[in-house]
């Protein structure tokens, strides 16, 4: 039986999983009000609220680096540092440029974030409970989501220069991620990789489960070698790691041309589109994430039973339909008041049903182990690139093409993820990560 330890120490690196959803989502009740504050047009508008995704990209892009070289846990110190200094300057910026220049550093934090956390926690995690335990992870960036739009709605109604006080408030939570990380230990899979601290790993694995300590130390361990063998002639973008970086790049894609981000980053501005006041739609925004929340929390408990593959196959089907069914409303005009809102309702609660619980998860399951944090760090950059890209366009497009137009593409999206998914997707459930790695890379 595995410890109650390691439930804690991914409870621990799970809040920067907190962190990361509140900073994604937190600049969704602010930016109407910054924009007006300095006068932006629509490019300079658009540049500040994915100026934090660029960031995210290259947090993610250079993540692998520290986490292979410093380690797992002085990573996520260096993440819980970039998080305060963020929240803080945003909170206090004087001008525009220095707001981009702090909402940049928060999106470092974020991009570097959603490399080590899922990382860490698969690290580990036992095969039977790692869905679940990475899946904390997923549930801290929805509960972060959800906690960012009820503050937004909150402090929202306090006056003009409320937008501040939205995004300065997450230097409590980030002060606190900080503190909280010095209770746990180095990953063991890292220490036996990078460093070869067999011993010292293998006393974190008698802690999480002693019956298994020594079995996952030796297969670890004679892994470790043929790996390093290999290394020496091929990189990760090699015939022999084709198969999971072609799942990782294709996941990470179809992941954010749901849309996703779009509908948090402007979920206020879209239910004004269809006729909402601004209170009701920052209410309606706190509908959203309740329910991303809720769902998020219901997918855990399925995960590491029914398996990654199910609820995939599930959500995308919902998908389709209820983003259909949004492009339709947009086509038709029939709004009603709460037509479009409710059918977003459905949407994410599918979302949080399907991807948004198994992308991490996924992800940090399908790369061997040297090269793990590399797989990560290729995934991650993928997902915050193609973020960055929606969150970028999407008013534009919005403007442009109609809300019809841009959700029916969405729609069209989801119909081929869910090819990807029935034909190319393998089942990842139960399995140790080096069983995972014997099955998905070529020998």
């Amino acid at each position: 039986m595995y410890s109650k330890n390691v439930f804690l120490w991914s409870l621990v690196i799970a809040l920067g999983g907190f962190l990361f959803g509140f900073d994604t989502a937190v600049i969704s009740g602010a930016e109407q009000a910054i924009q007006k504050n300095w006068n932006l047009n629509t490019v300079e508008h658009g540049l500040t609220v994915s100026i934090a995704l660029i960031g995210t990209i290259i947090g993610a892009i250079f993540g692998a680096i520290p986490s292979d070289k410093l380690g797992r846990k002085k990573t996520l110190v260096l993440i819980a540092v970039l998080y305060l200094f963020s929240s803080l300057g945003t909170a206090l910026a004087t001008n525009w440029y220095a707001f981009l220049f702090f909402r940049l550093f928060g999106g470092l934090g974020v991009g570097a974030s959603s490399v080590t956390a899922p990382i860490y926690i698969s690290e580990i995690s036992p095969a039977e409970r790692r869905g679940k335990l990475v899946g904390l992870f997923q549930f801290n960036v929805v509960l972060g989501i959800v906690v960012s739009y009820l503050s937004n709605y909150l402090i929202g109604l306090s006056g003009e220069h409320s937008w501040r006080f939205m995004l300065g408030i997450q230097a409590i939570p980030s002060f606190i991620f900080l503190v909280l990380l010095r209770s746990i230990p180095e990953s063991p899979r890292w220490l036996i990789m990078k460093k070869g601290k067999v011993e010292e790993a293998r006393q974190i694995f008698k802690t999480i489960n002693a019956d298994t300590a020594d079995k996952i130390v030796k297969e670890i361990s004679e892994t470790d070698k043929e790996e390093k063998a290999v290394l020496q002639q091929e990189p990760l973008f090699s015939k022999r790691y084709k198969t999971p970086v072609m799942l990782a790049m294709l996941f990470a894609v179809f992941n954010q041309v749901s849309g996703i981000n779009a509908i948090i980053y402007y979920s206020p501005r879209i239910f004004e589109m269809t006729g909402l006041g601004t209170s009701s739609s920052l209410l309606s925004t706190v509908g959203l994430g309740i329910i991303n929340f809720t769902f998020t929390l219901l997918a855990m408990n399925f995960i590491d039973k029914v398996g990654r593959k199910t609820l995939m196959l599930i959500g995308s089907v919902g998908l389709i339909i209820t983003l259909g069914m949004v492009s339709y409303s947009f086509y038709a005009g029939s709004f009603n008041g709460f037509t479009v809102p409710l059918f977003l309702f459905i949407y994410i609660a599918f979302f949080a049903f399907s991807q948004g619980a198994v992308i991490w998860v996924f992800i940090s399951e399908i790369f061997p182990n040297q090269v793990r944090a590399q797989g990560q760090t290729l995934g991650s950059t993928t997902h915050w690139v193609m973020a960055a890209l929606i969150a970028f366009s999407f008013p534009y497009l919005a403007e442009k093409a109609g809300g019809g137009n841009t959700f029916l593409f969405f729609c069209i999206m989801m119909c081929l993820q869910l090819l990807f998914v029935w034909k190319l997707m393998p089942e990842t459930k139960g399995k140790s990560l080096e069983q995972i790695e014997h099955t998905l890379v070529l020998h």
